[in-house]
């Protein structure tokens, strides 16, 4: 995969960092570990955990994946 030219903006990491934060949080609100997260969606757990330290950007449809199984809208993830 190409890297970027220019990192990405302080601001993006930041958000990056909160959706993560995000995620870890309804997670464990759901009673669920990385690895029965990552089994739900057909993912493999490093992503989960790349997503939340926010290391990796997750796709639209990973995020739609990831909504659906800890039981919320899309937007509480990404709001």
């Amino acid at each position: 995969m190409p890297t970027r030219r220019t990192p990405h903006p302080d601001w993006v990491i930041t958000r990056r960092r909160d959706l993560g934060q995000r995620i870890a949080d309804l997670r464990r609100t759901a009673g669920l570990s990385q690895d029965d997260l990552a089994d739900r969606i057909g993912m493999e757990r490093r992503s989960i955990q790349r997503y939340e330290r926010g290391e990796r950007d997750p796709r639209y449809s990973e995020l739609l994946l990831v909504a659906e199984a800890l039981g919320v809208d899309m937007t509480d993830l990404v709001r």
